[in-house]
């Protein structure tokens, strides 16, 4: 039931992480603030495709 999604940079739009959610519980995209290597700041990362 788990699905790995990837998570992208909001600023820059790299894909830096992956991570797994359960989409029945949770049907709308993830968000967290994570750290950017590229921007070398802590950014907002949306889930991507």
């Amino acid at each position: 039931m788990r699905d790995i999604v990837t998570v992208a940079c909001e600023q820059c739009k790299n894909r830096n992480y992956t991570t797994t959610k359960n989409k029945r519980k949770t049907p709308d995209k993830l968000t967290f603030k994570k750290y950017c290597p590229s921007c070398r700041t802590h950014t907002v990362h949306k889930e991507t495709k």
